[in-house]
């Protein structure tokens, strides 16, 4: 059984459990379906308080698929705004902070 396949087990017995949904979503990841982990995360963001990783993890995603098509750049930056608020509501500075140099980091790469 793979890890993935493990951890969706899990999953069956715990449907919300934001640790798993977000391993989950790390797995599609590092298997290369960045859609699927894309989408999973998007979830966790939409969670209630929305789970701070999700987005800064989306936005590195979607920054490192800006290098192939600069149309995800924007996506990305998106992300990382909406963390940086979420992060700071929810008393996360460290976040806040990490996401903030993330998209610092974008706009070096110019503006589409």
């Amino acid at each position: 059984m793979s890890r993935r396949e493990k951890i969706e087990a899990m999953l069956a017995d715990e449907p919300n459990d934001t640790f798993l949904r977000y391993s989950l979503a790390m797995e599609h990841k590092s298997e290369g379906d960045f859609a699927e982990s894309l989408r999973r995360l998007e979830e966790l963001t939409h969670d209630d308080p929305p789970y701070v990783p999700a987005f800064f993890m989306a936005g590195q995603i979607l920054a490192d698929l800006a290098m192939e098509d600069p149309t995800r750049l924007d996506e990305s930056r998106a992300f990382l705004r909406d963390g940086i608020d979420q992060a700071r509501s929810q008393g996360d500075a460290h976040a806040a902070a990490e996401m903030s140099e993330l998209l610092s980091s974008l706009g070096e790469r110019g503006e589409l």
